[in-house]
């Protein structure tokens, strides 16, 4: 069984500038992701596709040995990253002669997360075989059968998912997360079955929120920051 970790990240970024490489309490944000997947005792080889030798450059110093440079058209701001998986899952295979069994994706922009929940997603995945995707999770504050709404056609807004009879406590809710990228545990045979990951069979491995954070903005970026010196007591 062969698991390769996949860090893809572009040089653009629209929301918070040079985001990627930005550093977040001294120190790179691709770089927290570097040496988290370095510490996974599950993944037999961790590469990063970008199309910026600047990131590159970070990724190597932070201990990547392998990079996969991107194509244009795959580091645009509307490509979907189901290619770019594939994109980076074949071009290793060209240059390395490894066959790899499944991917693990894990997003820059996750920096808080640790190896034990990349792990717990790898053998989540390993445990159930007939599962095309095991996406991370957390418990979110809204959920769509009790405090969420949308606004239908008629103009007037209407709970997102309606049951037979009115939920009116939130713990009386089906159960639902909000994603994070964490980790996406992709088995290679689903990257060619499906277009995108919603279309396979998924599973979800939860992950503390606090873990789970996305930074997609300056205000994500201050909250991670105080979370980081909440960790270091303050300091």
């Amino acid at each position: 069984m062969f698991i390769l970790g996949t860090i893809c990240c572009r040089g653009g970024s629209k929301g918070v500038k040079g985001k990627n490489i930005r550093e977040l309490k001294g120190k790179p944000l691709i770089t927290y992701t570097v040496e988290t997947a370095l510490a996974c005792r599950l993944l037999n080889e961790i590469i990063v596709s970008t199309d910026s030798d600047t990131i590159a450059g970070v990724a190597i110093e932070a201990g990547i040995k392998t990079i996969i440079q991107r194509p244009a058209p795959l580091a645009s701001d509307t490509a979907s990253k189901w290619p770019v998986f594939i994109h980076a899952l074949e071009e290793y295979e060209r240059l390395t002669g490894n066959i790899v069994d499944y991917i693990v994706d894990m997003d820059v922009t996750v920096p808080l997360k640790t190896s034990a929940d990349i792990e717990g997603a790898v053998e989540t995945a390993l445990g159930n075989p007939d599962t095309g995707v095991v996406i991370t999770g957390y418990d979110p504050e809204r959920n769509p059968y009790f405090n969420m709404m949308e606004i239908r056609d008629d103009g007037f807004a209407h709970i997102v998912k309606q049951s037979a009879k009115p939920i009116v406590r939130r713990q009386d809710a089906p159960v639902v997360y909000s994603l994070t990228p964490a980790a996406y545990v992709v088995k290679k045979e689903t990257l060619y079955s499906v277009e995108h990951w919603s279309q396979a069979k998924c599973k979800i491995y939860p992950i503390p929120r606090e873990r789970a954070i996305d930074i997609d903005t300056e205000i994500d970026f201050t909250i991670v920051e105080f979370l980081i010196d909440h960790q270091n007591g303050g300091k």
